[in-house]
């Protein structure tokens, strides 16, 4: 085993984040975070640009905490790619966020979807023509904190519940509001959803089709949905204290039985509301008498599931809108990139307000990391296994963690790359793009 002497320059600057070069370009040429950032006023200290520059460039690097400023405080690196003049310390970043939460929020939430304006983010449709726009509740841990705003969720800890909407086959972000863990997913749902639907609005003119748990059903939301041009909506319908043996007993009218298996039989019955003209309630009986294993249950198990939808019978039958909803389970994966790979499971904050900056941050970054996932799917893309879209970790590992070498030279800046470098190609295609479109 050969042993290696170790040295440390004294003048050359090399970085293990690459991919900084990259958020910053974003940030500067496909949003105006450089003049809306003026609307909240200072009179002195740090300009605003220059904490959102700042900690942006932590989000995308999964570092949440406030204290991760620190040490790129003197990173020559961070600072140029970022284009951070004034580095705040710890202390300050959080003072001035605790300060402007409410206020830098909002801008934010602008700039996130002026950036999918901006680069013309593709927004993949159904088959059938639709985009889908997931909103759903998740549950953040921060237990044994007494961060304002935690409580006890549905998930049986103590933490947060932000509710996120996700728009298209690509997912990207159009909002994840933080809210108390306590809080009913539908209590504000609506108030949410007016904020959310202009962002989708302005990303596609595509009819929308929205996907909701059981949680949202309720009349106010599908009155308000039916109000809605090009909306239409599919909710998990909650069976609340529908008795399972009518269904049961209706499904044998019907003759619409179905043989699962030994033990198990299934109905799929479609009838319209009648006192909600144009909405179709789908329910899915299921009755067993045996587990999977043939072992007799004592008496039948009836078991119900269903969906009530707006969208016509000769757009999508029974059992597509059941595979419709079935894939609104991928906004989950969408949650725990939120989450694990963006290191935003215990906040760092202790105000609600600031926390929900976070978040806001986090949409912003989440949404410029998976744009960059969209160029690791091409040929140039360091090898990976085939996939639509990539993972913000796989984003993060490829793109944003690449070693280069900061030179400068002749009034010029350079990045230099090792000759080995797996995702150089796609890294300078995306570098380029950003130039050119900018």
């Amino acid at each position: 085993m050969r042993t290696f002497t170790l040295q440390q320059s004294r003048t050359e600057v090399y970085t293990p984040h690459g991919g900084l070069a990259l958020i910053g370009h974003c940030l500067n040429r496909h949003t105006s975070l450089i003049k809306t950032a003026r609307t909240v006023v200072k009179r002195h200290g740090i300009p605003n640009i220059e904490l959102i520059r700042t900690y942006l460039g932590l989000i995308t690097l999964g570092k949440s905490d406030f204290e991760a400023v620190e040490p790129v405080r003197t990173d020559p690196f961070f600072k140029t790619a970022m284009g951070i003049k004034q580095s705040p310390s710890s202390a300050r970043l959080r003072q001035r966020f605790d300060e402007d939460a409410r206020a830098l929020t909002p801008l934010l939430d602008d700039a996130s979807v002026e950036f999918l304006q901006s680069i013309e983010a593709p927004v993949s449709p159904l088959a059938m023509g639709h985009v889908v726009l997931d909103m759903d509740v998740f549950p953040m841990d921060n237990s044994q904190t007494r961060k304002e705003g935690v409580s006890y969720t549905y998930k049986g800890y103590d933490g947060y519940a932000p509710i996120a909407a996700y728009l298209g086959q690509e997912g990207w972000c159009l909002g994840c509001e933080l809210r108390p863990g306590s809080q009913h997913a539908n209590n504000g749902f609506l108030d949410t959803l007016k904020r959310v639907l202009p962002r989708a609005r302005a990303l596609t003119d595509k009819p929308i089709l929205l996907r909701l748990d059981s949680a949202h059903d309720a009349r106010d939301n599908r009155d308000f949905l039916r109000e809605q041009k090009q909306v239409d909506f599919l909710i998990k319908w909650n069976p609340r204290k529908q008795d399972p043996l009518a269904w049961a007993e209706k499904a044998q009218a019907q003759k619409a039985w179905m043989l699962d298996r030994n033990g198990k039989m299934e109905a799929v019955l479609s009838e319209n509301l009648s006192d909600e003209p144009g909405l179709r309630q789908i329910v899915k009986v299921t009755v067993r008498t045996s587990d999977a294993g043939g072992q007799l249950y004592l008496e039948p198990e009836v078991s119900l599931e269903g969906w009530i939808t707006s969208l016509p019978a000769e757009v999508a039958d029974e059992q597509q809108i059941m595979a419709f909803y079935s894939d609104h389970a991928t906004s989950e994966q969408f949650h725990s990139e939120f989450k694990t790979d963006l290191d935003l499971e215990r906040l760092p904050s202790g105000k609600f307000d600031t926390n929900n900056l976070v978040m806001a941050f986090a949409t912003l970054g989440y949404n410029v990391l998976r744009w960059m996932g969209l160029r690791l799917t091409g040929p140039d893309a360091p090898v990976r296994h085939p996939a639509k879209r990539r993972r913000l970790r796989t984003v993060m590992q490829e793109l944003m963690t690449m070693a280069c070498r900061l030179v400068h030279s002749g009034r010029q800046w350079v990045l230099r790359f090792g000759r080995h470098c797996p995702g150089f190609a796609v890294y300078r295609d995306l570098y380029e793009g950003i130039a050119a479109s900018g």
